[in-house]
């Protein structure tokens, strides 16, 4: 997806804008867009919980706020209207909007019989991959890792990482993933399944199996390619549609 200042935060249903680059936007310190924040706090929290995070600048990570899109348009009404600022409101709206569309679009393709058929698929590959993993911490420990439990969470991110780019943060990433993304995880799984249960049975150092397993990743993932996550449902989406106009005709 190529926002720049809009995006999904912590699965959320909408998206949300940093004050960071909103303040760039609208040609103002960010000191001072955080203190009208601030300063209207409770009006900002009418339409909805402020969020706070950071984000690094040129020193040290400063705090910003997240915004909605209510809030980015309550916002908007303090600055005095300029070429620029009605240019910028426009942008980041379009990107809010555009942002909405992705997030309904993959909420919507749960009820596609092939998303769904995807998704049972999924689950077995994935309780394949679990107990493989299980076996694969019980390796390690007898080898002496200390941290051998944080290889549930590292495989699956390393296997992410290597096969999406993703336009934010999500709770469930295998929620908003088209039928062919999930078919893309359940493969790359049964080959980290595999990887760990091959290097085992050779008796590899434990840190050397997480070496080849990712290796085996790796060449998967040049072999397919990386796509995008959300940016995908949105072209579901308008195929979709087009499809539904021709046969309504």
């Amino acid at each position: 997806m190529d926002n720049k200042f809009v995006t999904v935060v912590d699965g959320e249903s909408e998206g949300r804008a940093g004050t960071f680059l909103i303040a760039q936007g609208f040609g103002r310190r960010h000191e001072q867009v955080v203190r009208l924040v601030k300063k209207y706090q409770s009006d900002f929290e009418d339409f909805s919980t402020l969020k706070v995070s950071k984000v690094r600048g040129k020193g040290r990570p400063v705090e910003e706020f997240l915004l909605n899109e209510d809030q980015f348009l309550f916002l908007g009404t303090i600055f005095k209207n300029s070429k620029v600022v009605i240019a910028f409101k426009k942008k980041v709206i379009l990107e809010y909007a555009k942002v909405r569309r992705m997030l309904y679009a993959a909420k919507s393709q749960h009820s596609n019989h092939e998303w769904l058929m995807s998704r049972d698929f999924g689950k077995q590959a994935r309780l394949m991959e679990t107990k493989a993993i299980q076996s694969f911490v019980k390796y390690a420990e007898a080898q002496g890792s200390k941290n051998a439990n944080k290889y549930y969470m590292n495989i699956t991110r390393m296997m992410n990482g290597l096969l999406f780019i993703f336009a934010g943060k999500f709770k469930n990433i295998r929620d908003i993933l088209t039928p062919t993304q999930l078919m893309t995880v359940s493969s790359a799984e049964q080959i980290i399944s595999k990887g760990l249960q091959d290097s085992m049975d050779k008796k590899m150092y434990y840190k050397d199996v997480y070496k080849e397993v990712k290796r085996r990743v790796m060449m998967f993932a040049e072999l397919h390619g990386q796509t995008e996550v959300i940016d995908k449902q949105l072209l579901l989406a308008k195929e979709d549609l087009k499809l539904t106009n021709t046969e309504t005709k």
